[in-house]
């Protein structure tokens, strides 16, 4: 089980070289995690649950510029007791531009103490 969205590329995300600055990917990322959560829920916070990153490890194998559609996959690839990895693929067609890890906590909402994952969004994530 796992998600996918489709992000297109806006001129203030390129750099001079004319592709994608690679800090926006982990924008992509995120947005992607939070826009999947929210299918389930779009105030899933109100569980006294939200997420934290923790570690992102990202690959890039080739670039993305103004008007292309990047069309990201996620799947969690590991549960743990309150962390969950997440792993992404993003493309422009068939040509493969990023392979990342990203690796979150669950916490508790306000003092961010980690927590397991409500059942219920476990479920949603492929848990």
């Amino acid at each position: 089980m796992g998600y996918t969205q489709d992000i297109r590329i806006r001129y203030g995300e390129v750099d001079a070289q004319g592709v994608v600055f690679n800090a926006h990917y982990l924008a992509y990322l995120d947005d992607v995690s939070d826009t999947w959560l929210r299918t389930l829920d779009g105030d899933f916070e109100e569980t006294g649950w939200e997420i934290m990153l923790r570690r992102a490890d990202l690959t890039w194998h080739g670039s993305a510029g103004i008007g292309e559609v990047l069309t990201v996959t996620a799947e969690v690839v590991r549960w743990g007791t309150t962390s969950f990895d997440v792993a992404f693929e993003a493309r422009v067609g068939d040509r493969l531009v990023l392979e990342a890890t990203v690796y979150y906590v669950g916490v508790s909402v306000g003092d961010h103490v980690p927590i397991p994952p409500p059942p219920a969004i476990r479920a949603h994530l492929g848990g």
